[in-house]
């Protein structure tokens, strides 16, 4: 297969934008969100801010994109777990604990990074509502695979779904979880994930 010029070009702006978000993320880690430019990201390439701007049209920009893989590992994680061979009790149950402990070790442990993640909810972002719709997606088919399995009572799975995803969101919303582990009156994260599961019965 010979390449052509358009495959080459595609190819190298692809490796730009990559080399642009990894800079990115990198700076917005160390020194935070708010105290990083575009001109520092430049700096740190090597090149123009100009030359950012061919490829992205602000830093806001560039902060959705950062989100959106971010997310998106989030997403593969949860697609890993609920794609077990097990019981779908037991696929929800590892899926709840692994989501609070990603955001436990990713978004709390790094300041910077849960600053980041903060601003993305607090503006809203189409990124985080297509992440949730990606969610709701694989709770879904886990779900009806549980009606189906007997394990869950005959109801609806995608209202299942957004129903369980509600019920343990606190598990995976960075700022409710920094909340609920400062405070000794909150359900743990297994009470809650236990009760949702029961919920599901």
């Amino acid at each position: 297969m010979i390449d052509t010029p358009e495959l080459a070009a595609d190819v190298s702006k692809n490796e730009t934008v990559t080399r642009i978000l990894d800079a990115a993320e990198r700076l917005f880690r160390h020194y935070g969100y708010a105290k990083t430019n575009v001109a520092d990201i430049a700096r740190d390439l090597g090149m123009s801010p100009a030359n950012i701007y061919r490829f992205f049209t602000s830093k806001v920009e560039i902060h959705q994109a950062i989100c959106g893989r971010m997310l998106m590992g989030s997403h593969d994680m949860a697609r890993q777990i609920l794609s077990q061979p097990i019981s779908a009790t037991e696929r929800l149950r590892q899926w709840g604990h692994a989501q609070h402990r990603m955001t436990v070790e990713t978004m709390l442990d790094e300041e910077k990074v849960h600053e980041m993640v903060v601003v993305a909810l607090e503006r809203d972002w189409h990124v985080i509502d297509q992440h949730i719709n990606r969610l709701h997606v694989l709770l879904t088919e886990a779900i009806r695979q549980g009606i189906e399995a007997g394990e869950f009572r005959d109801q609806d799975p995608e209202i299942a779904a957004r129903c369980f995803g509600g019920a343990t969101v606190v598990l995976c919303h960075p700022q409710m979880v920094a909340q609920c582990m400062a405070k000794t009156n909150r359900a743990t994260p297994e009470q809650l994930i236990e009760f949702a599961l029961a919920a599901l019965k």
